[in-house]
């Protein structure tokens, strides 16, 4: 398959081509959290059942997909889209809140989104893994848009006083490979804690990176 397959124009049932075209959109990607991020998982799904699943014909999945990576790809961006707006509607609600408050309530934002619903941590930190160097260089650079977030943070933390200034780039890079890897774990069941055992964790080791020992806010 080379490329998508023309979907129909005009309007239909009462709704626009472009419409029924987000609408079918919409059912696939549903369909593929559920058969991605539960069972069988990526690999294991065929394109007749994800239409199958989704309650429509192959022929419309080509109108809408070129392959099943291309359904991962934007399932994964959405998965992150999801966090990503909980976290920004954090941001915005913590305001003046002092630094660890502050961080506990972003944390405690995107624990919450992610781990709510295991089938997007599995598309997040399991399914992507390893399926192609494109996909590959997605999550790197999806990645990359989390590390921009902390990064962001710490500059605001550093002009209020409440953070030692440096650059923080490699730092941010490693904790959010922590963030990551405690999120699976703990949502495999592999880490025996409570989620807001969790981020009081991430907390902590967030506030050791931008307070480290020897620091203190200058007098005022």
């Amino acid at each position: 398959m080379t490329g998508r397959l023309k979907a129909p124009t005009g309007r239909y049932g009462g709704k626009t081509a472009e419409e029924r075209q987000a609408e079918r959109r919409r059912r696939f990607l549903d369909a593929a959290l559920q058969l991605f991020g539960d069972t069988p998982g990526y690999r294991s799904t065929t394109v007749a059942a994800l239409s199958e699943a989704a309650g429509l014909s192959t022929r419309q999945f080509y109108e809408e997909f070129r392959t099943l990576e291309d359904v991962l790809a934007a399932l994964h961006l959405q998965v992150n889209a999801w966090a990503e707006e909980a976290v920004v509607a954090a941001v915005a609600g913590a305001g003046p809140l002092p630094l660890a408050e502050r961080a506990a309530a972003i944390f405690r934002a995107y624990a919450a989104n992610v781990t709510g619903d295991p089938r997007r941590v599995r598309i997040t930190f399991v399914e992507i893994i390893g399926v192609s160097p494109r996909l590959e260089e997605q999550r790197l650079s999806r990645r990359s848009r989390w590390v921009d977030l902390v990064c962001a943070e710490a500059a605001a933390a550093v002009a209020r006083g409440e953070a030692a200034p440096r650059d923080y780039r490699i730092a941010a890079t490693a904790f959010i490979g922590s963030v990551n890897g405690l999120l699976h774990d703990w949502n495999a069941g592999w880490v025996d804690a409570t989620l807001d055992e969790v981020v009081d964790e991430l907390v902590r080791q967030l506030l050791s990176i931008l307070r480290p020992p020897g620091w203190g806010p200058a007098p005022t």
